[in-house]
Formats: C-alpha cells, sequence, structure tokens
C-alpha cells in the first residue's frame, strides 16, 4: 500500500522491490514474485532478536506490519515512510507464515551488529540478515536480496546486470554492488560499503544522489 503510493509520486514505470526483494511488483502493481521465509526461520530469527536484547521485533507480510512495542519512537518513522499503520500483537508466534521480512530494531548499534552477525551464523543458509540502517537488521529469504533484485530487473529489461550502474550507502547494498557493473556509494556510507563502490559521491545532506546521476549522464554524453 504505501509503496504503490510511492511509486505512483515518481510515476515509476518498470518493477520495483518491497521487503528487500522478499516482493517484486510490476507497473500495474501486480505483484510478480514473492521469496517468503519459512516459520522455522521466523521463529529462530525473532528468538536471535530478543536474544540480542535488541528492543523489538517487526515482522512483515505482503499485507501487514506487526509490532510488539508501538510506542518506540522508530514506529512513526517508519510509519510516515511506508504510509501505513502497524498493526500491535501480544505474540510473534501467530504471525510466524508467510513473512518476507523481518526487522530487528535498537538504539544500541553495536548491540544491532552483534545480533546481525549472530543472525547470519545462524541462519546461514536459510536466510540473508543485513543491517540497512545502523539500528535495523534486516532478515529475508537469501534471495531476497538488493542483488537478487538487481537480476529481477535486468531480466524484465533484457539487459545484462553488467550494463546496470548501482548506487546505495548500506551494507545491504553490497550485493547489489557485487552484481551490478558500475557501483557508487553515498559520501555518507561505512568504509566497508565505499570500499565495494568502484566510485564515492556526496553524502546524502550534500545532494549525493544527484550529483551521481549528473557524473553517470556526464559520462554517456561525452561517450556518444
Amino acid at each position: 500500500m504505501g509503496m504503490k503510493q510511492i511509486a505512483l509520486s515518481l510515476d515509476i514505470q518498470c518493477p520495483y522491490a518491497a521487503f528487500n526483494g522478499g516482493a517484486v511488483i510490476l507497473p500495474d502493481f501486480k505483484i510478480w514474485k514473492t521469496r517468503p521465509l519459512s516459520p522455522d526461520v521466523v521463529k529462530k530469527a525473532v528468538e536471535t532478536i530478543f536474544q540480542n536484547g535488541l528492543d523489538d521485533t517487526w515482522i512483515y507480510t505482503e499485507n501487514n506490519w506487526y509490532i510488539h512495542k508501538p510506542e518506540l519512537p522508530r514506529v512513526q518513522v517508519e510509519q510516515s515512510t511506508v504510509r501505513f499503520a502497524p498493526l500491535a500483537i501480544e505474540n510473534h508466534e501467530a504471525h510466524f507464515t508467510n513473512v518476507l521480512k523481518i526487522v530487528g530494531i535498537g538504539e544500541d548499534y553495536k548491540k544491532v551488529a552483534r545480533c546481525e552477525t549472530e543472525l547470519q551464523k545462524s541462519l546461514s543458509g536459510l536466510a540473508s540478515a543485513a543491517r540497512s540502517q545502523p539500528y535495523y537488521v534486516d532478515v529475508t529469504n537469501p534471495q531476497a536480496n538488493k542483488g537478487t533484485v538487481l537480476e529481477d530487473l535486468c531480466a524484465y529489461l533484457k539487459i545484462s546486470p553488467s550494463q546496470a550502474i548501482t548506487i546505495g550507502d548500506m551494507p545491504s547494498d553490497i550485493l547489489m554492488f557485487k552484481k551490478g557493473g558500475f557501483s557508487i556509494a553515498m559520501g555518507n556510507a561505512s568504509e566497508e560499503v565505499k570500499r565495494s563502490a568502484n566510485i564515492v559521491t556526496a553524502s546524502n545532506s550534500e545532494e549525493g544522489f544527484a550529483k551521481a546521476v549528473e557524473y553517470v549522464l556526464s559520462k554517456i554524453q561525452s561517450a556518444a
């Protein structure tokens, strides 16, 4: 619902991904692909997140967003981003089926980083776990990541991933960088993300995305 509003406002004319690639939506808003997590993996991920002392676990299905603590400040921020309200629940286990993404949230960034490492170990081969923000760690189907989304979009557009230019600023963007042809890291990205990219642009606060697009267009024009 929220992604549809964003797609309409941006007049997107190609498929786009939600939930880190857990769902890929066509331009007519029909769902093209979904990559859910198995209930056993969801249970293990939720247990690991709480064992690592994070503040809450959010569960996303195709149509709903479930949370345990609606009073947390990040809830309002997320709601303004996705543009629909969450459903507060008492028991996560009642919602372990058809899960497309799990998010562990915490204001202690070191705990979030440790939780990311623990999730990667405990869910190795079963799920993908990566921080999308310093305060969020996302868990998705192992085939639901930005690298796979890039492959989906290139297949739809009938181009090779080597022809794609990618821009990102988070650890979850590294797989996308590896599969694309030319990668640009935002200036606000971590050193790990910057090292994974071909070049680095300015930060978000310095119009880095616009400068990256201008750079690419200038290279295309000079090559024409």
